[in-house]
């Protein structure tokens, strides 16, 4: 149903995707949307610490040291499989590169940085592990041949089923070079849906090739704020869209219909967080409302050099919305599914930032790479999983300096994460969700010093570092990882669901055909979907997505190195 004006309930990725393509491809004016958020960044964050700690989510956990900078999650491109991300960052000039675009400023700076990770999997007493041998056995490869053959008719066969539980007869896969580079690539755990895996699968085959030097990995030239979210926002500021910010949207009011076969948004009721005060805005038939259902950084809370990030119980505001308005219709989707265990989602990262460059260069010495090309996973010394098997520790991501355009020539600013938290640390004996900003350092100085090849050990520099650092942030995610939760396809609502009249779901918790989640992509082309839909654009026109499961060149490359 064709609409003039849009309301978006959340400022992520997805809806400010939504808003370019109403704009220049449904001809509106700016004028006719209106933005209604919490914060203006959503997952792809990147700021001074400073500036994050006036967020709602971390003003209920205020911080003593502001210093430093903050990223809470890293998220790596590859432009073969992220077509609509590129085709959206065509449109829109860079913020940081005068005349360039911010696609052609991505691909400026990644063809002069090109990845090619040399240390993607080190284990004590071994160091470096060559691995691109992925080291599975005859089941494993049976069993991921008949996920990646498995054709789209039958995926529902997977509804509600774990990797774990996929993978039952042949859990050696969770102790090869594949998993543990699979794992900490996309951020895939035991308890995540098999039915996604099979997509990434799909979409990702050509990966199997490349995946211990990650070389099909393209880098923003800033973090993703500064490269991404930030040209959007000025763009759309430019094109008169308003961004109404501190607003946690509670409740939607819908037209009452008999057989509730009508899906119409008529009213929308917020908080605003700064005055406590409950906001009304009513929706007319000209209006479309684009909802943001779940996002993976809700809830989230920081900590700091002295003191561990907190757990905050919140459902998340997003989510909170989701299950609101799905208990009353039957095809919005289950909310639990994603937002109701905590145990099969939650990280804990970090970013540290340094005030001289000597942790920096140890790591570029230990792992024979500058900063820029790596993802760098350590393996336990022990076993630590359930089955009783070896497994990543923690991984930690050396981005091209600087990576904040505030950040001083001296400075370095380093990201990593914990995909278990609730594990020990191997040098700081406690749950790395209880760790400290100098937990965090002093655990990562011991998982390089038993990968260092010497003949002076980072160790006997630890008290040299640990004062080099002006801040480390952990940061608590409960939800981090919620989009991968095991589910059912039906769990997730499409993007226009059936008999709705005016609202539309993005972002990484609907349901998309072919689409894998957990991507800047996906993100994009819901948005796309949605703009197209309410501008009355036919879908034959959406940004052409490859099937890269379906050329024959990739799936035999894939089989000779899954055969390897």
């Amino acid at each position: 149903m064709v609409k003039k004006k849009a309301v978006m309930i959340g400022a992520g990725l997805a809806n400010l995707a939504a808003a370019v393509y109403l704009i220049q491809e449904g001809h509106w004016n700016g004028d006719a949307i209106t933005f209604y958020s919490l914060d203006d960044h959503g997952s792809n964050d990147g700021s001074t610490t400073s500036e994050a700690a006036d967020d709602y989510w971390s003003q209920q956990h205020p911080l003593e040291n502001t210093r430093g900078y903050l990223a809470r999650g890293g998220r790596m491109l590859n432009y073969r499989t992220y077509v609509d991300l590129m085709d959206l960052l065509e449109r829109i000039p860079s913020a940081t590169e005068s005349g360039l675009t911010a696609a052609q400023d991505t691909y400026e700076f990644d063809a002069a940085h090109p990845t090619f990770d040399k240390a993607r999997l080190m284990e004590g007493g071994k160091g470096i592990i060559a691995a691109g041998h992925l080291g599975l056995n005859n089941t494993d490869r049976l069993l991921l041949t008949k996920l990646i053959m498995m054709p789209d008719e039958d995926e529902e066969k997977l509804d509600n089923i774990s990797i774990a539980e996929y993978f039952k007869h042949s859990p050696h896969i969770f102790q090869t070079n594949f998993w543990y580079m699979w794992e900490t690539t996309f951020a895939f755990r035991l308890q995540s849906s098999a039915q996604e895996l099979r997509r990434y699968m799909h979409q990702m085959i050509y990966e199997f090739t490349q995946i211990e030097h990650l070389v099909g990995v393209n880098r923003t030239r800033y973090n993703q704020f500064e490269s991404i979210m930030l040209p959007l926002i000025n763009y759309l500021k430019e094109q008169g869209c308003h961004f109404v910010l501190n607003r946690r949207v509670t409740e939607f009011k819908f037209k009452p219909t008999t057989m509730q076969d009508e899906i119409t948004v008529t009213k929308i009721s917020m908080t605003n967080t700064e005055t406590n005060e409950t906001e009304e805005i009513e929706i007319d038939d000209q209006t479309a409302v684009i909802f943001t259902n779940g996002s993976i950084t809700d809830s989230a809370t920081l900590g700091d050099y002295d003191t561990p990030a907190t757990e905050n119980p919140d459902y998340g505001a997003a989510a909170s919305l989701w299950k609101q308005i799905s208990e009353q219709f039957y095809n919005l989707g289950k909310p639990d599914k994603f937002f109701a265990d905590r145990s099969a989602s939650e990280w804990v990262s970090f970013t540290l930032t340094t005030k001289n460059h000597l942790l920096l260069d140890e790591i570029t010495r230990i792992t024979t790479q500058v900063p820029g090309n790596a993802l760098n996973s350590f393996l336990s010394t022990e076993p630590i999983t359930p089955l009783g098997q070896k497994d990543v520790n923690m991984s930690i991501v050396v981005h091209h300096q600087p990576h904040f355009t505030t950040q001083k020539p001296n400075e370095t600013v380093i990201w990593g994460y914990f995909l278990y938290p609730r594990r020990r640390g191997e040098f700081v004996q406690k749950p790395y969700i209880e760790m400290t900003g100098k937990e965090m350092a002093q655990e990562l100085i011991g998982q390089l010093a038993k990968v260092d090849p010497g003949p002076v050990n980072i160790k006997t520099k630890e008290a040299e570092i640990l004062a080099s650092i002006v801040n480390n942030i952990p940061v608590y995610m409960p939800y981090a990882s919620a989009l991968f939760n095991n589910r059912a396809k039906s769990d997730r609502p499409e993007v226009i669901p059936e008999n709705s009249t005016n609202l539309a779901f993005t972002g990484e918790f609907v349901e998309q055909p072919f689409q894998m989640i957990f991507t800047e992509q996906s993100a994009v082309r819901s948005g796309e979907i949605a703009a197209f839909h309410f501008a009355g654009i036919p879908m034959a026109h959406l940004v052409n997505t490859p099937r890269y499961d379906r050329d024959l060149k990739t799936l035999m490359r894939a089989t000779k190195k899954l055969f390897s």
